[in-house]
């Protein structure tokens, strides 16, 4: 599989896991983050295969992933304007409130979809690695959520997760970004009640025939 170019703006902890993953997998990162030094320090623990962008600027990469909490995201996205134009852009938040038994927003929309309007022409945004817990991420091979409306798009991030050894399941439009936001909160009830710990993710099993 051929390396897959990919920009990570945030520098916490889904942005170092996904940013391991993805060098691991024979990818290449860009760690982006409006604090220079934590970006740095971010790019050279990842070591060879990342290297650190400037924030605001163009992405390197052809797939972005805004590693960011869910308030930060349709902001950042509106900063970088058209330098994200021609990008596939990949939500990764869950906008829960602050009892953590609802959403943030009461509308039917997602921080995707409000993304999607931020973005520039030419940018389309995917909805993807937010029902699985950061070190499930990291440690597992969980199954990977994917909503948006290009289906190029979601081919592309669809390789991308293939790359980290994950299975990536493609469940619609990005309207059903809405109801992958409801799947995040459905994994931290389970995390609290069902299972009692977070040592699991949310995945499809198949009947075999």
């Amino acid at each position: 599989m051929s390396s897959i170019s990919i920009s990570v703006i945030g520098t916490g902890n889904m942005a170092r896991t996904i940013g391991a993953r993805a060098i691991a997998g024979g990818n290449t990162v860009e760690i982006m983050g409006r604090d220079r030094s934590k970006a740095a320090e971010l790019a050279k623990a990842l070591g060879d295969g990342a290297s650190q962008g400037e924030w605001g600027a163009t992405p390197a990469g052809d797939i972005v992933i805004v590693a960011l909490l869910h308030d930060g995201v349709v902001p950042v996205v509106a900063h970088y304007g058209d330098a994200l134009a021609g990008k596939v852009i990949v939500d990764i938040s869950n906008p829960f409130n602050p009892t953590f038994d609802g959403l943030a927003h009461r509308e039917e929309t997602s921080i995707a979809q409000e993304a999607a309007k931020a973005a520039p022409v030419g940018a389309d945004v995917v909805k993807a690695f937010n029902t699985v817990f950061r070190h499930v991420l990291e440690k597992g091979r969980p199954d990977i959520f994917i909503a948006g409306d290009n289906a190029q798009a979601k081919a592309r991030v669809e390789a991308f997760v293939e790359s980290l050894g994950m299975r990536p399941l493609d469940v619609g439009g990005l309207k059903m970004a809405h109801w992958l936001e409801g799947a995040g909160l459905i994994t931290v009830g389970l995390a609290n009640h069902g299972v009692g710990g977070l040592d699991f993710a949310l995945g499809v099993a198949e009947l075999s025939a």
